[in-house]
């Protein structure tokens, strides 16, 4: 598995990364998540919103900051 935070570098971008760890965390996933600030990639991709939570390269969250219960939610119904 593959989990990814997707963003510019700003407060609510790491707050998401943060999050994410947290979750995975509280699923017992034996995963690193990646923080990507490559803004140029994020573009390329045809993204113009940020964050992004990506799991196995789908994303399954655009340009909001969900709670980590919220986010938990999100990772088990991805995986």
């Amino acid at each position: 598995m593959k989990i990814e935070v997707m963003g510019s570098g700003c407060p609510k971008c790491k707050k998401l990364f943060d999050r994410t760890q947290e979750a995975v965390k509280t699923l017992g996933l034996e995963v690193t998540v990646d923080y990507i600030t490559d803004v140029e990639k994020i573009i390329a991709m045809g993204f113009i919103q940020s964050p992004i939570l990506m799991v196995n390269g789908k994303a399954i969250m655009v340009g909001q900051l969900h709670s980590t219960d919220e986010i938990t939610t999100l990772l088990k119904q991805a995986i």
